[in-house]
């Protein structure tokens, strides 16, 4: 076997150091989800936040395999987004932008960090108030966390991918809630962040995707985004367009000097990953975005929203599937919750009560547990969001 072959052969999680890679991502943005949230009160600014997310995760990963013989990329795989309320993800404004947060608003933090391409996702939801969260605000993140907790149990070596687009339709529903349409969650790898396997929220007309079927040593960031509304989002305006990705099989070549620029930046800077325009030369940036965009070089992430006065919650996690069983390596635990309704279905129980992990099997050379220990036996061996009837574990 040439040294080729054997290192794309050891680019899964077969591999020891591909899956330290994953935690290690994991780790930095987990905690830097708990850096926004601490930046997170009322007359605060979302693009201020938003900067001291991505310079943590860019200072932490930074840190990292400094000394090693072959230089490793690492730094952020999605800009820190916070969406609040009736909007739904990808707000990550431009450094001239005064909006702040306000009491009582409905924050959805999006964030992502890679080590050597192995990439780390995190989505969260919080309201910015004191006390437990009641009323239709709990209902919907109590539908988007139990739809999550669904998604870990049933995103597993040989179920199907539409098997979990009906479950989480069905919990959404036990909660008078809808999952929002459009949203996909990816299969991932090295320097890939939406990869061919996807998990469709919702099938329309517009939207299919091939059938699939999970396998092991696949690592899946899935993405969970709840509506008290009609779940069907619309992009207002694309000028809060500020995230984009290099569509990497697209050339053209560019007439304007500005956008010659830019995209040359791009290029170094943000070969892969998406990125925001903050991170350009802000001048520059609008003339030549808008060129690049206009010849399908960028691929943008919009800012889309809900009704107004329609709330949305958003939770999203990366989730390696291992030979012992489903290892969800990115989370944050909820505020308390009211929800005023409850899930008493069979069936969402019956997915609810499902184990994350595998029994070992027998022979090989692994360690025995002391007597009475039954960890491998547990729904979960992992701390989980929340408990499934929506009573939250407290921050």
């Amino acid at each position: 076997m040439s040294d080729e072959e054997r290192e794309e052969r050891e680019l899964d999680l077969t591999s020891p150091e591909v899956v330290t890679k994953y935690k290690s991502a994991a780790e930095i943005v987990n905690k830097a989800l708990q850096l926004v949230l601490s930046e997170c009160k009322p007359k605060a600014k979302i693009v201020d936040i938003c900067e001291k997310g991505d310079a943590f995760i860019r200072e932490q990963s930074g840190n990292m395999y400094k000394n090693a013989k072959k230089k490793i990329e690492r730094g952020v795989a999605f800009p820190t987004c916070i969406s609040v309320n009736n909007m739904l993800c990808h707000f990550s404004p431009l450094a001239s932008d005064e909006t702040v947060l306000e009491e009582g608003d409905m924050l959805k933090i999006d964030m992502g960090c890679h080590i050597d391409g192995f990439i780390a996702i995190v989505a969260h939801t919080h309201v910015l108030q004191q006390g437990p969260v009641t009323g239709r605000a709990a209902d919907v993140i109590a539908a988007a966390n139990t739809a999550a907790e669904v998604a870990l149990r049933l995103v597993r070596p040989g179920k199907k991918n539409k098997d979990v687009s009906e479950a989480i339709q069905k919990v959404a529903a036990a909660y008078d809630c809808k999952i929002v349409e459009g949203v996909l969650s990816h299969q991932m790898k090295q320097f890939v962040i939406d990869g061919n396997k996807v998990v469709l929220s919702v099938s329309s007309p517009e939207t299919r995707v091939d059938e699939a079927e999970f396998e092991e040593n696949e690592v899946y960031s899935i993405d969970i985004v709840t509506s008290t509304g009609e779940g069907k989002p619309k992009l207002l305006d694309e000028k809060q367009t500020t995230i984009y990705k290099r569509a990497v099989d697209r050339n053209y070549h560019l007439k304007m000097k500005a956008s010659r620029f830019i995209f040359s930046e791009i290029s170094q800077k943000f070969p892969i990953m998406p990125f925001t325009a903050r991170a350009l030369e802000e001048k520059r940036a609008r003339l030549g975005l808008v060129e690049c965009m206009n010849h399908d070089l960028l691929e943008p992430y919009p800012v889309l929203h809900e009704k107004p006065g329609d709330l949305v919650a958003h939770i999203k996690f990366t989730v390696l599937l291992m030979p012992n069983g489903s290892d969800r390596i990115t989370s944050h635990s909820l505020q308390e919750l009211q929800p005023t309704k409850t899930v008493d279905d069979p069936e969402i129980k019956g997915w609810l009560s499902l184990g994350t992990k595998t029994k070992k099997k027998g022979g090989g050379k692994k360690k025995k547990g002391k007597k009475g220990d039954k960890a491998e036996e547990l729904p979960d061996a992992e701390p989980m969001d929340a408990a499934p009837d929506g009573v939250e574990s407290r921050e």
